[in-house]
């Protein structure tokens, strides 16, 4: 794509969505006041060239003072899922294990007599996480292997 229609393509996207660019203008003006980013959570990424006068070094920063309070939170999320699944499973005595965690997803082994009741925990405790003022939508595949659950 030409330089001038991608960047057409980025301003149109600004207009019609102000509030991202205002996310992300705030995002980096609070860590150059404080030299952090914080998830919601409140993990902290500090970004000690925040404010260098090197350009690309500084730019870098800016992207991830952008990044961290999205991503970031989005790794908490699955963090405090997989703990409140684990300790579900537990409390109902399932014999479902957690195997894998893979960006957003859980992979579980589940005999088969325990699928229903795990979706259903599944779907409840992750959607439960935490509260982000926003509902979580969980999707649920079954499968003999990964691919076949998707």
């Amino acid at each position: 794509m030409p330089r001038r229609e991608a960047a057409d393509l980025i301003e149109t996207y600004f207009r019609l969505y102000p509030k991202i660019r205002a996310f992300m203008d705030t995002a980096i003006a609070k860590a150059r006041e404080t030299g952090y980013a914080v998830t919601a959570l409140g993990r902290r990424r500090t970004l000690r060239d925040i404010s260098s006068r090197n350009a690309t070094v500084r730019q870098a920063a800016e992207r991830d003072a952008i990044n961290t309070p999205v991503q970031g939170t989005a790794a908490d999320l699955i963090k405090v899922a997989m703990v409140k699944v684990d300790r579900a499973f537990k409390d109902a005595g399932l014999r479902a294990k957690m195997i894998l965690q893979i960006h957003d997803e859980l992979l579980f082994d589940t005999p088969r007599d325990e699928v229903e009741r795990v979706k259903e925990i599944v779907k409840r405790e992750m959607e439960g996480a935490l509260d982000l003022g926003v509902p979580l939508d969980v999707s649920v595949g079954v499968g003999n292997n990964w691919l076949e659950a998707h």
